[in-house]
């Protein structure tokens, strides 16, 4: 536990929360873009040592939660088809579409599968040729190298029963989108470590000059975070808007460049639906032309279709840092872990179910 404890030292936070308070002078407003720093953040109290000057808000950081609902629906029809195996990580088997979820498929009889890696999705397929084998390649550009190397390894082995119904999210558009929005509140952002782990930190540097906005990479323990605060609040008080990497034991500017390469051969850039925001220009990756054999949703001919949220559930607004979960009306209520209106309460990584898990137990 040594290199996890190092890292929640609370002398050492206490000591960070207090450099913040000497620098600050004014409001400032920071939005942490991924959903394990929020939980983070929520899980230590990290907004309760920081000035009320500065406000945490929390972004579009989750690939589950920004899963548009047409998304679930088409996995759900491919899902409960007799021909097909359908693999999932965990956190998206709960997460409701416009009329159930894939948990709730398996139920009732779908043969609906969760799996650790998409490689086991790959062996599923070799090992079941008689069936129709897909994988919901979910995620940001973190989980995009290994969905990529099953859809490569699945081509290399000549496996025409695999294929992938792809979700993939890209983060820097989102930034981009939340800063053009004429209400948004932000000024400075943490981005999430593990993205530029394989991005690299160069597609910040535009976002940063052209909005005015400090951008901190950083990492996912309490020092990390506040660290990451302190640099963004000093920008801030300095009028400087410039990317730092505070996340330099697995961060580089350059990223991972094999992983890149893997990414541009197996995916090109398309524009995507977020869950609660809207489409995004650019925003997402689809399977290219030497690939596109393995696309789920070409192979099962999945049409497009409008789907709404439920009207009482806020999740897009707390996406886009407009509102926190404590502010919806059903949050606690209606919605909660075991009956979810919104993805943002049932992920893994979503806000409100941070608040829920954290918030309720120090409350109580």
């Amino acid at each position: 536990m040594k290199h996890v404890d190092e890292y929640r030292d609370p002398h050492a936070a206490q000591k960070l929360a207090q450099a913040i308070r000497k620098v600050v002078t004014q409001r400032w407003t920071i939005m942490e873009v991924c959903g394990g720093q929020t939980h983070a953040i929520v899980r230590f109290g990290i907004q309760d040592l920081l000035p009320d000057s500065v406000e945490l808000v929390h972004g579009p950081g989750c690939p589950v939660c920004v899963t548009p609902l047409e998304m679930i629906d088409k996995a759900l029809e491919i899902a409960t088809r007799d021909d097909v195996i359908f693999c999932s990580f965990g956190d998206m088997v709960r997460v409701p579409g416009s009329r159930a979820d894939l948990l709730g498929a398996r139920a009732r009889g779908a043969d609906v599968r969760i799996v650790y890696t998409p490689l086991d999705a790959v062996r599923i397929a070799a090992d079941n040729r008689d069936k129709q084998v897909v994988f919901f390649a979910v995620g940001f550009e973190t989980t995009g190298p290994a969905n990529a190397m099953a859809v490569h390894m699945a081509k290399t082995q000549g496996l025409r029963n695999f294929s992938a119904l792809v979700s993939q999210a890209l983060v820097p558009p989102a930034i981009e989108a939340i800063m053009s929005a004429p209400d948004t509140r932000v000024q400075g952002f943490l981005a999430a470590g593990h993205v530029c782990t394989v991005m690299g930190t160069h597609a910040y540097a535009p976002l940063a000059a052209k909005y005015g906005v400090p951008i901190v990479v950083t990492g996912f323990e309490p020092l990390d975070i506040l660290q990451g605060l302190y640099r963004c609040v000093l920008q801030l008080e300095q009028r400087r808007a410039q990317v730092e990497n505070q996340y330099e034991r697995a961060v580089c500017e350059a990223g991972n460049t094999a992983a890149q390469a893997l990414l541009e051969r197996v995916f090109r850039v398309v524009t995507r639906k977020w869950r609660g925001i809207g489409e995004i220009g650019e925003s997402g990756w689809a399977l290219t032309p030497e690939y596109e054999a393995f696309d789920a949703e070409k192979r099962f001919g999945l049409a497009d279709a409008e789907v709404s949220e439920p009207e009482i559930c806020i999740s897009g607004l707390v996406l886009q840092g407009l509102k926190k979960p404590a502010d919806c009306p059903a949050f606690g209520k209606q919605c909660a872990p075991d009956h979810p209106l919104g993805a943002t309460m049932v992920s893994g990584e979503g806000a409100c179910a941070a608040y829920y898990r954290y918030r309720r137990k120090r409350a109580a």
